[in-house]
C-alpha cells in the first residue's frame, strides 16, 4: 500500500493524491511535483494515509520546496503578467473574437498556458505562433466557461462577501430554477443571477431533494427496501434458530398467533350477522300469518 497525502496547487482548487517518496511531510508544507503540466509548487492539504488499491499508477514528490523555489515562483508571478500583456496586444492585433483571462507559467518555464473565453471555437493557430516566436517554450490555449473565469478572477457577490468558488468551492454543481421555488424567492433572474450571469451556487445550500415529489418517491423506496431486508433478515434467524435453544415462539408462529384471533373474531361476527337475519325472517312470518280480528 502506498503512502500518500492529498496536494492542491491553488488556493481552492481540486486535491489530487501523490505518493511521498520517502520524505517527511505534514500537513501545510511546499513541495515539488512533476505533473503533466510541468513542475509546480503545490501545497500539501491533506495528510499521509495509505491507499489500498489507486485507480491509477500515482506520481511520487520530487522534493520539498526550498528558498530559491519560492523565488522562482516570485518571478514566474512577474513573467505571466508580461505574457498576458503580450498576448493581449497579439489577440487586438488579428481581430480574435475572445477574452484572455489569464496566463499560467511552469515553475521550470518549460510551458505556458493562457486561459480564455469565447463565445464558439477559435482559429488561433497564427496567434500561438506569435507567442512562441517571442518566448520561446510550449504554447497551450485553453478555453474555458465563464463559471470558470469567475473563479479565477474573483469578485464580490450580492451579499458584500467574496464569491464562493473563490474561496471554498473546489467543484461547480448543477443549479436549477427549482431550487428557488422551493425556497420561495422570486424567479427574478437578475436577482438569481451571480458576476458570471449564471444562477448563483448559494442557491444549492438550502436546498432538500426530499421535499420534491420525485425526492419524496425516492426516500419511500428507500425506507421501504430497508423494511423488507430487515424482516428477512428476522425471518432467516428465526429458521436458524433450533427449538430446543429458544424457549419463545418464533417470529412466524407469533405472527400467525397474531392472525388466528383476528379471523375467529370475523367469523364469530358472520355467524352472529347470519343468526340475527334468520330470527328477524321468523318473526315476519309471524305476522303475516295472524289473519284479521272477527267482528263479534
Amino acid at each position: 500500500m502506498p503512502n500518500v497525502v492529498g496536494i492542491r496547487f491553488k488556493s481552492c482548487g481540486k486535491i489530487y493524491d501523490f505518493e511521498i517518496n520517502g520524505l517527511e511531510v505534514r500537513k501545510g508544507d511546499l513541495v515539488i511535483i512533476d505533473s503533466e503540466f510541468g513542475l509546480s509548487i503545490g501545497n500539501i492539504a491533506v495528510d499521509a494515509h495509505f491507499v489500498d488499491k489507486p485507480a491509477k499508477e500515482l506520481k511520487k514528490i520530487v522534493r520539498i520546496a526550498n528558498a530559491e523555489d519560492l523565488k522562482h515562483k516570485e518571478e514566474n508571478e512577474r513573467f505571466e503578467i508580461e505574457s498576458k500583456s503580450f498576448c493581449y496586444e497579439r489577440i487586438m492585433a488579428r481581430g480574435l473574437p475572445m477574452k484572455l483571462v489569464c496566463s499560467e507559467v511552469a515553475l521550470d518555464r518549460k510551458r505556458i498556458v493562457f486561459y480564455f473565453t469565447a463565445d464558439g471555437r477559435i482559429d488561433f493557430r497564427e496567434l500561438v505562433k506569435d507567442l512562441a516566436a517571442k518566448f520561446k517554450t510550449r504554447i497551450e490555449m485553453r478555453q474555458i466557461g465563464v463559471r470558470d473565469k469567475a473563479k479565477l478572477v474573483g469578485g464580490l457577490g450580492i451579499c458584500g462577501k467574496e464569491l464562493c468558488c473563490r474561496l471554498f468551492l473546489t467543484s461547480f454543481e448543477p443549479i436549477s430554477i427549482k431550487m428557488a421555488k422551493q425556497q420561495d424567492l422570486s424567479l427574478n433572474t437578475g436577482k438569481l443571477s451571480g458576476t458570471c450571469g449564471r444562477l448563483m451556487c448559494c442557491l444549492g445550500y438550502e436546498y432538500d431533494e426530499n421535499d420534491t415529489a420525485a425526492g419524496y418517491k425516492k426516500a419511500m423506496e428507500k425506507v421501504r427496501e430497508t423494511v423488507k431486508t430487515e424482516v428477512a433478515a428476522d425471518d432467516k434467524l428465526a429458521d436458524a434458530l433450533s427449538p430446543e435453544i429458544v424457549c419463545c415462539p418464533t417470529i412466524q408462529e407469533a405472527r400467525k398467533a397474531e392472525t388466528l384471533p383476528v379471523a375467529s373474531e370475523k367469523k364469530d361476527s358472520q355467524q352472529k350477522a347470519e343468526v340475527t337475519g334468520v330470527t328477524k325472517r321468523k318473526r315476519r312470518r309471524r305476522h303475516r300469518r295472524r289473519g284479521p280480528k272477527k267482528d263479534e
